[in-house]
């Protein structure tokens, strides 16, 4: 005993120190310096600036409104760029917006943020990236209504351009149309491409519509064929409105007469 207490009044203190520094090695390990951390923002949270919690919130809140403007604006800069792309290889056109569009008749009509005062006349061609979107049907001094090809009362003369079968294409208020041909067995099959012909009253010859998807030969009285449209008529916010060389010199209410006539007679042509 006497010697154990003479060992421990000689290194009782080295000893001591070992064992502290070896336990607090330890706690380190199993907390990963946490300790420490704590530690060490307790004792310099005095000297630390204040941070106001709300205003830190408010400033994230407007990185994240800035990054999703950017990414909007890239989105539309790019959707502009096709649709300039595209007008300079289908000749001089105006560029508008697209402003105005309703739930209820999505597939009917636009409204356009261009009008008389930028050259606009009732009767003009409206193309998208990819194909025909319409015609204008009512100019004010700056805005546009454009009655869509996908309107069910649409009426447009077209042609299959690998055979040069003709057709009248119907709108159907969605991003597919009906062709019904002239003829009793008309040359076509899908992939075909289907452009305006040169018997349409109401628009150019050659401008692009879509790709036939299905084709029904049994259809009464003629057979019809399920085009696929070209241009994203469904969410259009970008398009062209070029002249009609067809619709000038002439009132609304002749254009109006044109798009009867070539009902009438397309409904003629394809009777039994």
């Amino acid at each position: 005993m006497l010697t154990v207490r003479r060992w421990w009044g000689r290194y009782g203190l080295r000893a001591s120190l070992v064992i502290l520094t070896l336990m607090l090695a330890w706690g380190l390990r199993q907390s990963q310096g946490t300790v420490v951390y704590e530690l060490y923002r307790f004792l310099t949270l005095p000297f630390q600036p204040r941070v106001d919690v709300q205003q830190v919130a408010l400033e994230n809140a407007t990185v994240r409104e800035l990054q999703t403007r950017l990414v909007e604006l890239e989105s539309q800069n790019q959707r502009l760029q096709q649709l300039l792309d595209y007008s300079t290889t289908q000749g001089r056109g105006v560029v508008s917006p697209v402003i105005g569009r309703s739930a209820d008749h999505w597939w009917q009509q636009i409204t356009l943020g261009r009008g008389s005062n930028d050259g606009i006349k009732i009767g003009d061609v409206v193309a998208g990236t990819g194909g025909l979107v319409g015609r204008v049907i009512q100019v004010t001094p700056n805005t546009s209504r454009v009655l869509l090809i996908t309107d069910p009362t649409s009426q447009v003369g077209v042609t299959v351009s690998r055979s040069r079968v003709m057709g009248v294409l119907r709108g159907q208020a969605g991003n597919r149309a009906v062709m019904q041909f002239f003829e009793k067995v008309p040359e076509v099959r899908p992939g075909d491409t289907v452009v305006t012909s040169a018997i349409s009253q109401l628009f150019p010859q050659g401008l692009p519509i879509g790709q036939v998807e299905s084709v029904d030969f049994r259809k009464s009285p003629a057979p019809e064929a399920v085009i696929e449209l070209t241009s994203p008529i469904g969410y259009l916010e970008w398009v062209i409105v070029s002249p009609n060389p067809k619709a000038e010199g002439l009132e609304a209410s002749e254009l109006e007469n044109r798009a009867a006539d070539s009902q009438d007679s397309v409904l003629e042509e394809v009777a039994p």
